[in-house]
């Protein structure tokens, strides 16, 4: 059985692990500091970062891109993922947000049976023109080669999102520690 997620609210003295986390699954590092991307870490009794969600929403609070969607290797393939992601969903549109997008090559199906199908990727960079990963990807021209996703956002679709072990949420103390190796879904991905 898989056992619940409790994910907590990422505070700034988290960000060097999670970038730590994040960069060994080669996800975006953009912007982890920044006030208006929210981030969730789920860390190990150790303390280590075993998985991670998040979004950043548009100006206008429609739109969320999703990003930092990561977990161990051993925690994929037992719903650990999809409980990441349908909780960074669920927050979004707690928010707001009636739509959501992401950046993924190598995730596709993963993303898909989340609900995400492939979109235009420059309707997603005009949408979300101000996200710290739009900006990044346009300056550096690694958007020409992203593939966007989307889907719809529906307040209370995600309700009970435990099904997928997710559903916790803490805004506590948590205590860094060492990473071990993630395995990532793509959201954000720079490889």
């Amino acid at each position: 059985m898989t056992r619940r997620m409790s994910l907590e609210r990422c505070r700034p003295d988290d960000v060097g692990a999670l970038t730590h986390f994040l960069g060994g699954v080669d996800l975006t590092l953009s912007g982890l500091d920044a006030a208006s991307v929210r981030l969730w870490v789920e860390r190990d009794p150790a303390g280590a970062v075993v998985g991670s969600t998040g979004y950043e929403l548009s100006g206008d609070g429609r739109h969320a891109l999703i990003r930092s969607v990561a977990v161990i290797p051993e925690g994929r393939s037992r719903g650990r993922g999809t409980g990441l992601a349908r909780f960074a969903l669920a927050r979004a549109a707690e928010e707001g947000a009636s739509r959501a997008w992401l950046f993924s090559r190598r995730s596709g199906p993963f993303w898909q049976s989340v609900g995400f199908h492939p979109a235009d990727r420059d309707d997603l960079a005009a949408v979300l023109a101000d996200t710290h990963q739009v900006r990044l990807f346009r300056s550096t021209g690694q958007l020409e080669r992203e593939m966007a996703w989307s889907r719809p956002l529906t307040l209370g679709e995600f309700d009970g999102t435990s099904q997928n072990g997710a559903g916790s949420s803490s805004g506590g103390e948590g205590s860094s520690g060492r990473n071990r190796t993630a395995g990532a879904y793509g959201s954000g991905s720079s490889a």
